[in-house]
């Protein structure tokens, strides 16, 4: 069977789509030492509010995706939201994030920038406790609207 992805060589010409609803939500999860873990969820870090501003830089990500990813076309973002679960168990924060925006192409890439960043600025703001966090399964959870349709990760 012949490859048949055609080159196309810049940003993807979507001026001729639909103007749909488009949402996707995406996570990433930063796994800890216990210690670690402990001193995040009872003390914090020196450096400030850790949950504060992984939230922001997350916004501020998913925001500022088109220029950190180059093919990726500039949107007018009408919703993010950055929430984080934490899991003592396995010494783990998960942060979830959802994007919506009134456009042609999907918001996939600028959730998945906005869990990323968030998950970096609690590994950067936590680093001084333990250098051994792990920064795991970044995914796409769901996206929805456009021509190629709704997913759901399983």
């Amino acid at each position: 069977m012949e490859n048949t992805i055609k080159q196309i060589h810049g940003m993807i010409d979507v001026s001729e789509k639909n103007v749909t609803k488009r949402t996707a939500l995406a996570s990433a999860k930063i796994v800890m030492s216990p210690e670690a873990f402990k001193i995040l969820t009872e003390e914090g870090s020196p450096k400030g509010d850790i949950f504060e501003t992984a939230k922001i830089a997350g916004i501020q990500a998913a925001k500022a995706t088109s220029t950190i990813i180059p093919m990726c076309h500039p949107l007018a973002l009408s919703k993010v939201k950055v929430t984080f679960e934490k899991n003592k168990e396995e010494s783990t924060i998960t942060t979830m994030t959802e994007v919506v925006c009134l456009g042609r192409t999907g918001v996939e890439m600028e959730a998945l920038t906005a869990a990323s960043v968030s998950a970096l600025t609690i590994y950067d703001m936590m680093k001084w406790a333990g250098k051994s966090m792990i920064i795991e399964e970044v995914k796409l959870l769901e996206k929805t609207g456009g021509k190629s349709g709704d997913y759901f990760a399983k």
